[in-house]
C-alpha cells in the first residue's frame, strides 16, 4: 500500500538535552520532507542549546557540548525550519507527545510564527503500540527485517521512521493510508488543546485539566472560581505552548 499524499509531509526527529518539554532544548533536528509527486529532500542540522548537555542526555544520542559548541543557536535555524514544513503535514515516532510540542516550545522562543495545531500529525509510534508494542530499533528490525544502526542519531531515527510507516501501511490493511486519516488513527480518541496533554477536551469540545486536583473540570470554570490558579500556573514550569493556551482560556 503506498503512502498517499496531497501535500507534503515532513518526517523529523529531534536529539535534545532531555526529555522535559519545558525545559529541554533542542541538539540536532533532522527531516525528510516527501511530496506528493514522490520526490523528497532532507537535511540534519546540529544546534547548540545554550545550556550544558547532560550527561545522561549524551549517552543516548552521542552529542556532546564540544560537538556543537560552534553550531547556530535555535533561533538562527528556526525560519528555515518554518519554511521546510509551512506546506507540510509532520510525522515521527512518538512525535505527537515529545518531538512536535518541544519544537512548538523552541518554535516560541525563537518567536517564529508556526501553526502547528493546523497540521495533520502522524505518529509511526501510535500505529506501532497499537499494532506491535516495542521500540523503534525493534520496529526497524520487525517491519523492514534490517538492523538500526545509529540509532538515537536524528538522521537514523527519522530515515528508519519513514520507512518503518511505509511497512506499517503494507502489513495492515486496516491501517489507513491519507495523511487526514492517519491523523486521526495515531492521535486517538482523546484530543488535546495543547501539545503536552496537559489540557485535554471533553466531549463538549470544551477545554478541561487533564492533571492535578482539578482534572476533568473545565478550564474556564476553575479560573473564574480561582483566578489565583491562573497565576500558579504561569509560574510552573509547563511549556510555554501549555500557558499560551491557558491565557488564551483565561482572557476569553
Amino acid at each position: 500500500m503506498k503512502l498517499k499524499l496531497e501535500r507534503p509531509l515532513v518526517f523529523f526527529d529531534l536529539e535534545t538535552t532531555g526529555v522535559n518539554i519545558g525545559t529541554d532544548r533542542i541538539v540536532e533536528i533532522s527531516y525528510y520532507k516527501v511530496f506528493p509527486n514522490g520526490n523528497a529532500e532532507g537535511k540534519t542540522l546540529r544546534v547548540n542549546p545554550g545550556m550544558h548537555i547532560p550527561e545522561e542526555a549524551s549517552a543516548v544520542h552521542g552529542i556532546y557540548d564540544e560537538d556543537v559548541k560552534d553550531c547556530p543557536r535555535f533561533e538562527a535555524i528556526a525560519p528555515e525550519i518554518a519554511q521546510v514544513i509551512a506546506d507540510s503535514d509532520l510525522a515521527g515516532y512518538n512525535s505527537n507527545f515529545f518531538d512536535v510540542p518541544l519544537l512548538a516550545e523552541e518554535m516560541l522562543r525563537a518567536k517564529v510564527q508556526v501553526d502547528l495545531r493546523s497540521k495533520k500529525l502522524i505518529d509511526a509510534f501510535q500505529i506501532f503500540r497499537k499494532n506491535e508494542p516495542r521500540n523503534l530499533t525493534a520496529a526497524y528490525k520487525f517491519y523492514c527485517g534490517k538492523n538500526l544502526d545509529d540509532a538515537h542519531s536524528a538522521q537514523a531515527d527519522t530515515m528508519a521512521t519513514y520507512e518503518v510507516l511505509l511497512a506499517q501501511l503494507e502489513r495492515y490493511p486496516d491501517v489507513p493510508d491519507t495523511v487526514a486519516e492517519l491523523d486521526a488513527y495515531t492521535r486517538g480518541e482523546q484530543q488535546y488543546a495543547d501539545f503536552a496533554g496537559r489540557i485535554a477536551y471533553d466531549k463538549d469540545g470544551v477545554e478541561v485539566f487533564n492533571f492535578g486536583k482539578h482534572k476533568g473540570l473545565r478550564v474556564r470554570d476553575v479560573f473564574r472560581r480561582d483566578p489565583s490558579y491562573y497565576a500558579w500556573l504561569m509560574n510552573t514550569d509547563f511549556p510555554a505552548y501549555t500557558k499560551q493556551v491557558f491565557t488564551r482560556i483565561y482572557a476569553s
